[in-house]
């Protein structure tokens, strides 16, 4: 008695179970190519938005850098002053002396507001900016 394959001798049998068809290999890159796309494109937005934060955090520390010697360095009066910063990041500030604030007219205290905008960009049309806003007092002269 003979224990061969059962299957082997069947005539006209295909053994089906070998490998992968064309179909099943196509289809398998194609979900592999769309999911290595999908997360290409997470990646590079990630790398993207921390660029722009980094441009963010360095615009602020100069904004309140500007914001901190205005008064200090030089007596606080009414101007506007610009610069350079890094040579990518503009700025500028603004003092203003406060017309109508409460305080008595013999006093020696005026108080004075004094913006500072910190604006970077490629183009002049989508450039980001930073602003800060405070009122400092200073002498009347």
């Amino acid at each position: 008695m003979m224990l061969n394959n059962v299957h082997s001798s069947r005539p006209g049998f295909i053994n089906r179970n070998k490998g992968f068809s064309l179909l099943e290999i196509l289809v398998a890159f194609s979900i592999l190519a769309i999911s290595l796309g999908i997360l290409l494109k997470i990646f590079s937005s990630g790398v993207n938005t921390a660029a722009v934060s980094e441009e963010y955090t360095i615009a602020t520390q100069i904004a309140e850098s500007l914001m901190a010697k205005t008064g200090i360095e030089e007596p606080l009066t009414e101007n506007e002053t610009t610069g350079l910063e890094a040579e990518k990041y503009h700025w500028r500030i603004r003092v203003e002396k406060i017309p109508n604030f409460d305080i008595e007219d013999t006093s020696k205290v005026e108080f004075l507001a004094v913006q500072v905008i910190v604006e970077w960009g490629e183009d002049g049309i989508n450039n980001r900016t930073v602003e800060l806003n405070t009122i400092k007092t200073g002498q009347k002269q």
